[in-house]
């Protein structure tokens, strides 16, 4: 059983020859970076262990998890670097769909080759994904396959900047990727194409423009071959110093094969910018593109002690071009703005989040939404709310999202992605979901911390609806400067699969963990 684990985490090797080759570039250089490896053991008792309704399966689950992570720069790179194996046991109970191993990583990069002209953006990507909307998610599935793949990409993107004096700053980027999943219905694709940004300069005051076009084609192995092309003309005015009106006027165009309605159409919208102090900003815009009315908002406030971030977007995409440009909400992220005043630094700042996680105890992500797997496209629309709020001893993290994906282009590609489950289960798919995590200090090595989490996803065309929800407690001890224990209880209900099948689990689980 170990050699064919082993031999399994081996065959995915290759798969990180990308972070291996950022390492490589930045390691030997006189940068400022750093270099973690850390090692976690943790031992999980549950009294349902594959989440059966009726077949309960009581069993003792061990994790043993290598990691290593890296961050730095230097003249010419930057790098951001993390990678994990876990390695799962398991005593009891039924052995079912249990995964047997995983491997995760992530980076991203650029490397300046000309300076104030050329750069290679650059980016890797391996995470576990879910296959339907209408199964285990998350945390639930992490020991089950039953309705997860992994999902691996990269993205390589030279690119070109020039000044034109005060008039304009002009850039031309070309963009390869590549996205690969586990699962052999989901098309393995790789995609290129050019894109082309021109800004107005300085010599602009009052009145700003910007032009933009982009073409991007993709080449499945299994299905035909599809391309889109997106153009837009943007303008801003200056009302006074804090408040611009904008504008804009574009064309988009898709090549697929579409259930009957335009893939190609106009689009327009009119709206305002809003920046009353630097820690505030809003930005509104109503319109229509060529599937009816449409809408953006992004807002931001930044106090001494909170962050809080409210988005709303609505366009044509696919799931490949997600994983591509993950939009992963995470707590870092969240800190990152929240401490930038004080810390300006950004490594110092990086240095003083990893810190500040591992003494509340806070869960380095956050949910987003269920990003499942379809080789259609679909239209978009997404809401999603975010704060954090950090005092002397208590922090808490809300977030929430509401998500609705129509399917544009037929199914056909899709035939076989959900098994047994109905053929138009993912086609048109509501989802909302709630997350809340707080965090007390008792002194400065120990913390408890209590988390919510709840989502519910809803097929409009047949109507099945699943909720699931996950309540925890935990306590975080520091044992020194890198070595940490966290304990937990977790209670988990919900339905799982077309049937409404409903589950209910207990946990308790042991967690120590050491950065080397």
């Amino acid at each position: 059983m170990t050699t064919t684990t082993a031999k399994q985490i081996i065959g995915k090797l290759p798969r990180l020859l990308p972070l291996a080759t950022a390492l490589l570039v930045v390691l030997p250089a006189q940068a400022q970076w750093r270099v973690t490896p850390s090692l976690s053991i943790t031992e999980i008792l549950t009294d349902n262990a594959n989440r059966g309704s009726s077949d309960r399966n009581a069993r003792l689950i061990t994790e043993v998890r290598p990691g290593i992570a890296a961050y730095g720069q230097n003249e010419y790179v930057q790098l951001n670097a993390s990678a994990n194996a876990s390695l799962f046991g398991y005593i009891g109970g039924g052995r079912g769909s249990s995964r047997r191993n995983r491997v995760q990583y992530g980076a991203t990069g650029r490397l300046k080759v000309i300076d104030e002209f050329m750069y290679v953006d650059a980016s890797a990507r391996s995470s576990t994904q879910a296959i339907s909307a209408f199964g285990l998610l998350g945390q639930e599935a992490r020991y089950n396959n039953e309705n997860l793949t992994d999902v691996s990409t990269w993205n390589v993107a030279p690119n070109i900047t020039q000044r034109l004096g005060n008039f304009a700053n002009v850039r031309l980027r070309y963009t390869l990727n590549g996205v690969k999943a586990d699962q052999s219905r989901f098309g393995s694709s790789t995609a290129h194409g050019p894109s082309f940004n021109l800004a107005s300069g300085r010599s602009w005051q009052d009145l700003g423009w910007n032009l933009s076009y982009s073409r991007q084609d993709v080449d499945y192995e299994q299905f035909p071959d599809t391309a889109s092309e997106n153009a837009l003309l943007s303008l801003n005015y200056h009302l006074s110093r804090t408040l611009r009106l904008t504008a804009s006027t574009g064309y988009d165009s898709y090549d697929y094969n579409s259930l009957g309605g335009r893939t190609a159409g106009r689009s327009w919208s009119a709206g305002f910018a809003w920046r009353p102090s630097s820690r505030t900003s809003l930005d509104m815009s109503a319109g229509r593109h060529y599937l009816g009315k449409t809408g953006s908002l992004s807002a931001s406030h930044r106090s001494r002690h909170s962050v809080t971030n409210l988005t709303y977007s609505d366009g044509v995409t696919t799931t490949r071009s997600q994983f591509t440009l993950p939009t992963a909400l995470d707590t870092a992220g969240l800190l990152d703005s929240l401490f930038a005043t004080t810390i300006p630094d950004p490594f110092a700042r990086r240095e003083a989040i990893d810190a500040y996680l591992r003494v509340t105890g806070l869960s380095p992500t956050l949910m987003e939404e269920v990003n499942y797997l379809t080789n259609r496209y679909f239209r978009q629309k997404v809401a999603r709310a975010s704060t954090v709020y950090n005092w002397s001893t208590h922090s808490t993290i809300l977030s929430a999202y509401a998500s609705e994906r129509i399917a544009l282009s037929v199914g056909e590609v899709d035939s076989g992605l959900l098994g047994s489950q109905p053929f138009a289960l993912n086609d048109n798919v509501r989802q909302v979901g709630l997350n809340a995590a707080h965090s007390y200090r008792l002194n400065t090595k120990t913390s408890a911390t209590a988390s919510l989490t709840a989502t519910r996803s809803r097929s409009l065309d047949t109507n099945i609806v699943q909720n699931q929800q996950t309540l925890s407690m935990g306590m975080t001890q520091l044992f020194s400067r890198k070595v940490q224990g966290i304990v937990e209880l977790r209670h988990s209900r919900g339905e799982r699969g077309v049937n409404g099948a409903r589950y209910y689990a207990n946990s308790i689980s042991a967690t120590l963990s050491a950065q080397l």
